[in-house]
C-alpha cells in the first residue's frame, strides 16, 4: 500500500471582482482563504492575546520576525524546541519576515553592501550578520510555512539613482534566497517586488521575479512615507502585472496586514 500522498503548496483562485480576488492557499499546515487578515507575532507571540484567541478571530495564518527571533531566543534553539509553530502553540501556517523591514529602520546600526548586512542588536548592542543565505537558513529553522526573500527596503523619499540600485540589490538577494531555499512539500518561498514609486522599477522587479519562479509574490516598499494616492497607484500598477496563478502578499510597515488583500 502507498502512503499519503505530500502536501503540496498550492493556490486556487475562486472568484474575482474588478482587481479583487477570492482564494484559497494550501500548505502543509492547513489552509489560508484569502483574502486574509495576518495578525503580527513578531516574537513568536501575538501581544495580549493566546493562541485560541487568535485562532477564534478566524485568522488561518500568523507573522513571525527574523530579525527579532534570530536575536531572542535564537533560530538554532526555536529549532531545537520543535520549531515555530510548536514553540509558540499555534497550529496553522507561519509566514516569516526575512527581517529586510528591521534593516530598513536599524539605519544608524547596520552597514549594508551587496553582500547583506552587519547590524548591532538593538537589544544589547551585540554584532550580527544576515545574508540572504543566513535570512533563508533561520527561517528554515524555524520551520517557516511561507519563507521570505530578502529584500532591502528603500527608505522615502530617495534619488531615484538610490532606489533603482535598492532594487537591483534586492533582485540579486532574491536570487541568492532562491538558490539557497531547500524545497519541503507543502511549503513555499515568496519573491518581493520593490522599486518605489517608479513605475518602470516595479515592472522591471516584477519581470525579474517572475522570470526567478516563486510559489507567491509580494509588493513590499509601501507605506513608508510616500502618501495614500502615491501607493494605490504604485499598488494597482505592480499587481496587474503579477501571475494571476500565485498568492500575493500586500507588505507595508511594522502593522502590514494582508495577504492576498482586497487592493490586488
Amino acid at each position: 500500500m502507498s502512503g499519503a500522498a505530500e502536501p503540496v503548496f498550492s493556490f486556487a483562485l475562486e472568484a474575482t471582482d474588478g482587481a479583487a480576488r477570492a482564494g484559497v492557499i494550501g500548505t502543509a499546515h492547513g489552509r489560508i482563504r484569502t483574502p486574509a487578515f495576518m495578525p503580527v507575532g513578531t516574537a513568536a507571540s501575538v501581544k495580549a492575546m493566546t493562541p485560541e484567541a487568535v485562532a477564534a478571530t478566524g485568522a488561518e495564518i500568523i507573522l513571525g520576525n527574523t530579525y527579532h527571533l534570530m536575536l531572542r531566543p535564537g533560530a538554532e534553539r526555536i529549532a531545537r524546541l520543535g520549531g515555530l509553530r510548536r514553540f509558540m502553540n499555534w497550529p496553522g501556517p507561519v509566514l516569516t519576515d526575512s527581517g529586510g523591514y528591521q534593516v530598513l529602520s536599524l539605519a544608524k546600526l547596520r552597514r549594508l553592501d551587496d553582500r547583506g548586512v552587519v547590524f548591532r542588536s538593538h537589544i544589547d548592542g551585540s554584532e550580527h550578520a544576515l545574508s540572504p543565505e543566513r535570512s533563508v537558513e533561520i527561517q528554515h529553522l524555524l520551520g517557516a510555512t511561507i519563507t521570505m526573500v530578502l529584500d532591502e527596503c528603500p527608505p522615502f523619499p530617495a534619488e531615484r539613482a538610490a532606489v533603482a540600485e535598492a532594487t537591483a540589490r534586492s533582485m540579486n538577494w532574491a536570487a541568492r534566497s532562491r538558490a539557497a531555499y531547500r524545497p519541503r512539500p507543502g511549503h513555499g518561498l515568496f519573491g518581493i517586488v520593490q522599486g518605489g514609486v517608479h513605475a518602470d522599477l516595479r515592472a522591471g522587479s516584477v519581470e525579474t521575479l517572475v522570470e526567478m519562479g516563486f510559489d507567491g509574490y509580494a509588493i513590499g516598499g509601501l507605506a513608508v512615507g510616500e502618501g495614500r494616492e502615491a501607493m494605490f497607484a504604485t499598488l494597482d500598477e505592480a499587481a496587474a502585472r503579477l501571475p494571476g496563478d500565485r498568492p500575493r502578499y500586500l507588505m507595508g510597515d511594522r502593522k502590514r496586514t494582508r495577504l492576498n488583500s482586497s487592493h490586488i
